[in-house]
């Protein structure tokens, strides 16, 4: 089985507010789907209110980040299936569901995890 990430930035979600109780139940309910297929790794969303800091490797911390990913948030899951097809029909039911396009990435294997 692979691990892909299914994620989208924050400003790809351009939702009305008085839209986002549906969005969000309608996003926990496919959540929901895959715990209940037993394909959900983990997931969730970057919380912007906390910076970034990059951890150097004798454990010093500068409030920094590498530049492409300065502006990375928004929403994310891991989810585990045995195709990039499958993996394709759970993207689709996650941007339906948030009402924006999903970006689809595959981790390479590792037999240790």
């Amino acid at each position: 089985m692979t691990k892909f990430l299914i994620s989208f930035p924050a400003s790809a979600m351009d939702v009305p507010a008085e839209e986002m109780p549906a969005v969000s139940e309608a996003s926990h309910a496919v959540i929901r789907e895959a715990k209940a297929a037993g394909v959900y790794v983990f997931g969730g969303g970057i919380n912007s209110d906390v910076a970034p800091v990059m951890v150097a490797p004798d454990g010093r911390c500068k409030a920094e980040t590498y530049p492409q990913t300065r502006q990375f948030d928004g929403g994310f899951c891991v989810l585990e299936l045995p195709s990039r097809a499958e993996a394709v029909h759970w993207a689709a039911k996650i941007a339906a569901s948030c009402r924006c396009a999903q970006e689809l990435r595959e981790f390479f294997y590792d037999p240790e995890c």
